[in-house]
């Protein structure tokens, strides 16, 4: 079965905490419209109960817009609610675990912050992307360990799987990840702190986000 890795590219809307779900979808939507290809959902504030509701709520919007959906740390919820897959954290559990309880066709991505060797593992593991980052200063993490885009050139060089960039990254200082070999930008405030959500997410969605992979390599899922 064809995973959904190839739809890693572009603007990678991650949520905010926000309590209030049909806020929360209001803002989903607009950054949808605005052109998000993919959402993970993320709360960190929220009970158990409200993840699940939000969840649910966002599975059903993204379905309308034809945009994956990942959940973030929580492989448990995104089988509950039929995500389209899981981001994990370092802590957040492994990546054997996860897809055997999610299954083949299911995207699973893992933080590795500066650390290429964690990259290079979670392609023996059969991670379908890797998310590098704090690159920039990020209010949502401002104790998070810093990147520089020479990592991601390097680690470019090294595999085929689809690179997302991390922290702090606006429309102004995305450009120079993408030509570093990212594929996607993950943006929090860039967006969701924006007074025109939807204008937002367009400019990022304007960004030139390559048609193929820096390495000119076929990946394992381009071979599903």
């Amino acid at each position: 079965m064809i995973r959904l890795s190839g739809s890693i590219k572009g603007l990678y809307a991650i949520t905010p905490d926000e309590a209030d779900t049909a806020e929360l979808v209001r803002k989903v939507r607009l950054a949808l419209s605005g052109g998000a290809r993919l959402l993970q959902y993320r709360n960190k504030a929220a009970t158990a109960e409200l993840k699940l509701e939000q969840a649910m709520a966002l599975r059903e919007l993204t379905r309308e817009f034809s945009a994956p959906l990942i959940i973030n740390d929580d492989a448990l919820l995104a089988r509950q609610v039929d995500a389209d897959g899981v981001h994990l954290g370092e802590a957040d559990g492994s990546l054997v675990e996860a897809r055997t309880l999610l299954g083949s066709d299911r995207l699973i991505g893992l933080s590795c912050y500066n650390r290429p060797e964690l990259a290079y593992q979670a392609v023996q593991q059969g991670a379908d992307y890797v998310a590098f980052g704090s690159f920039f200063a990020s209010s949502v993490k401002p104790g998070a360990v810093t990147a520089a885009p020479e990592l991601l050139r390097q680690v470019r060089r090294e595999i085929a799987i689809p690179l997302v960039a991390i922290g702090g990254i606006t429309a102004e200082n995305g450009a120079q990840l993408l030509q570093a070999g990212a594929d996607a930008l993950a943006v929090i405030s860039a967006i969701f702190s924006a007074g025109d959500i939807q204008y937002a997410a367009r400019q990022f969605a304007s960004l030139n986000y390559s048609e193929t992979s820096p390495t000119g390599r076929t990946t394992q899922h381009d071979l599903a």
